[in-house]
């Protein structure tokens, strides 16, 4: 049985499935499906709990997760970034297997900028505990002037970060030539705002202007639709989820021409093509999409 909640303006209702009960129709909120991990005073639940509020100023960032594990599916946030100058800061959206050596990972990390210049994000992906596969892409609106949605899908054959739905990365599953693809490991979902000045910006040339604080980011409309660990032992490996259906196993000619199109006019940096840091390209970049 696959889990869908939703922290959106409609009702989530448990029903009746098999031998289970009825148990209510509600609201969802955040802290239904979500947990502070630190700094709880600086999130702050707006809307009844239907949105957040992450806060960051000199004495902390802040960071939640969600309460289950999945393996499997799709996350989308509704997210409105820091806004004015927000060099050094990052506001993260991802999942992790919470393992250490062997850990598998999904990351949007969006990054701060000076005032006027685009916003860039980087993704990241690890696989059997090998990361250091980042693809930065400026944004071609202003994020922190209204919600977008950022999701992250993920399946047997493929992982895809969208915004708005467009695609802006995708990573095939390639283990038939040698290539780690995560698969065996549930992840969480995360996502924090914090402090990286040492970096985030222009390379860390750019430092975080303190008199700006507290810098803010709003999250609505969190959806997970995936297999929950612990939960039905047959999720995970059921060809009948959405996800895993014969449409979602490649692009479609629209996604493929938006893909494109963000490769093409918005990818500022990728480790495949970085030959300081790979003077041999790496494999799965030479097996491609």
């Amino acid at each position: 049985m696959a889990l869908r909640s939703f922290n959106a303006i409609a009702l989530v209702c448990v029903c009746f499935v098999a031998f289970f009960i009825v148990v209510s129709c509600r609201p969802a909120t955040f802290l239904e499906d979500f947990r502070v991990t630190w700094a709880d005073n600086h999130i702050r639940q707006l809307d009844g709990g239907r949105g957040i509020q992450l806060v960051l100023d000199q004495n902390s960032g802040c960071g939640f997760a969600s309460k289950r594990q999945y393996l499997f599916g799709k996350v989308s946030m509704k997210i409105k970034l820091v806004p004015g100058d927000s060099a050094g800061t990052v506001t993260a959206f991802y999942m992790n297997s919470d393992t250490d050596t062997i850990r598998d990972e999904l990351d949007f990390e969006f990054l701060g900028n000076r005032t006027g210049q685009p916003y860039t994000v980087q993704t990241n992906i690890y696989a059997h505990g090998k990361g250091d596969r980042e693809q930065r892409v400026n944004l071609w609106f202003d994020p922190s002037a209204d919600f977008h949605t950022y999701s992250i899908s993920w399946s047997h054959t493929r992982i895809i970060f969208a915004v708005d739905e467009i695609p802006i990365r995708v990573y095939k599953n390639n283990e038939a030539r040698g290539i780690p693809y995560p698969k065996q490991q549930p992840m969480g979902v995360y996502s924090t705002l914090w402090e990286a000045d040492d970096w985030a910006t222009r390379g860390g040339l750019e430092k975080i202007d303190w008199k700006k604080a507290p810098f803010y980011a709003y999250y609505k409309d969190f959806d997970i639709e995936g297999c929950p660990v612990p939960g039905p032992a047959n999720c995970p490996s059921n060809p009948n989820n959405w996800w895993e259906g014969p449409a979602y196993r490649s692009l479609t000619p629209t996604q493929a021409r938006n893909y494109r199109w963000v490769r093409m006019n918005h990818m500022i940096y990728d480790y495949c093509t970085d030959k300081s840091r790979y003077p041999i390209t790496p494999p799965e970049c030479i097996a491609g999409i």
